[in-house]
C-alpha cells in the first residue's frame, strides 16, 4: 500500500512538517527554499539494504539532476515476487523554468535536508521552491494524487475589484490546460503551475482542475495564492511580472541556513516526543505503584 501524503495524526499516515518561509510573489525566490516536508511515521533501521538502496537512490538524483530534470526510480530488488519491501521507489523533478546549474544545486539541497526532516522514514518527501523529492518503499509512480499537501494564500486580498477576478480567472483557465510547466498572464495577474513528469495527460488536466479549484475556494480573493497537490501545483499573484530564477543569486549560505533552520525544527520535535514517551513512562509506573 502506497503511503499517503495526507496530513495524518494517526501512527500509519505521514506528517507533514510546514516552514513559514514568506515568499515574495513575483518577485526572485530562491529555488532552495524550504516549502513543506512530509515523512511516513514507519522506520527503518540503519546499515539495512533499505538504506543502501534510499543512498543509492539519492546518490543517483544529484548525478543525474544535473543533465536532466526530472526523472524515476526502483532501486533494489525490484523484481522479487512478493516485493521484500527494500526496493525504493522514487522521483525528483524541478521546476521547468530552471536552468540546469539551478535544478542540480536544488535537488543537492533536497537531497540534503530530506535526512534531516525525515530521518529514516520509510517514505518522505521534500518540495522546495524550485525542485520536489520524494521516495517510498511502495511503488506510487504514475498513480493520480490530488490530495491537498500544502496552500499559502497571501494576507493581502483583492475586494470589489471585478478586473482583478476577470484577469485571475483568465490566468487560471489557461494554467489548467497546461501540460508539464506553464506560464500564463493576463494584465497584472500572472502565474504557473506545473504536473509531476509520471502523470499521463488526462491526469494533468485532471490534477490541475483540481489545484485551480482548490485556488479559489481556498484563498478566495486573495491576491497571491499556492497550492500544491500530491502530483501537481499552480500558482497566481498580482505582481504584474513573472521573474526566472538566477542562478547567480543561488546562495549556498542560505541553503546552510535553511538547512540548520529545518534541522532545528527537527530537533524540537524529537526533543517533545521523547518528553512525551517519558513522561507517559512516568505516569505508568506511577499507576502500578498504586495498585
Amino acid at each position: 500500500m502506497v503511503g499517503s501524503l495526507h496530513l495524518h495524526s494517526t501512527a500509519q499516515g505521514f506528517f507533514f512538517l510546514f516552514l513559514s518561509l514568506r515568499l515574495s510573489h513575483g518577485l526572485l525566490v530562491k529555488p532552495h527554499i524550504f516549502i513543506y516536508g512530509g515523512c511516513s511515521q514507519e522506520k527503518y533501521g540503519p546499515n539495512t539494504p533499505f538504506e543502501a538502496n534510499l543512498n543509492a537512490f539519492l546518490s543517483s538524483v544529484v548525478t543525474s539532476s544535473s543533465q536532466v530534470s526530472y526523472n524515476t526510480y526502483a532501486t533494489g530488488n525490484g523484481s522479487s515476487t512478493p516485493p521484500d519491501g527494500t526496493t525504493v521507489y522514487g522521483l525528483y523533478q524541478c521546476r521547468g523554468d530552471l536552468q540546469r546549474p539551478d535544478c542540480s544545486r536544488c535537488m543537492q539541497s533536497a537531497v540534503n535536508q530530506i535526512g534531516l526532516v525525515c530521518p529514516y522514514s520509510y517514505g518522505a518527501s521534500l518540495q522546495l521552491e524550485g525542485c520536489y523529492l520524494r521516495y517510498d518503499r511502495a511503488s506510487f509512480l504514475g498513480t493520480l494524487d490530488t490530495s491537498l499537501n500544502f496552500k499559502k494564500c497571501s494576507k493581502s486580498s483583492v475586494k470589489n475589484d471585478l478586473e482583478f477576478f476577470r484577469r485571475r480567472d483568465i490566468v487560471l483557465a489557461d494554467l489548467q490546460v497546461g501540460v508539464g510547466f506553464k506560464v500564463s498572464s493576463s494584465g497584472m495577474v500572472e502565474g504557473f503551475a506545473q504536473c509531476m513528469g509520471d502523470l499521463s495527460s488526462s491526469d494533468c488536466s485532471s490534477c490541475l482542475g483540481d489545484a485551480v479549484g482548490k485556488l479559489k475556494s481556498l484563498c478566495g480573493s486573495a491576491a497571491a495564492a499556492d497550492v500544491f497537490l500530491g502530483q501537481c501545483y499552480a500558482r497566481y499573484w498580482a505582481s504584474g511580472y513573472y521573474q526566472e530564477f538566477s542562478s547567480a543569486d543561488s546562495s549556498h549560505q542560505d541553503e546552510d541556513h535553511i538547512g540548520k533552520t529545518v534541522a532545528l525544527i527537527v530537533g524540537v520535535l524529537a526533543g517533545l516526543a521523547v518528553l512525551i514517551v517519558i513522561l507517559s513512562f512516568c505516569h505508568s509506573n506511577g499507576m502500578k505503584q498504586q495498585v
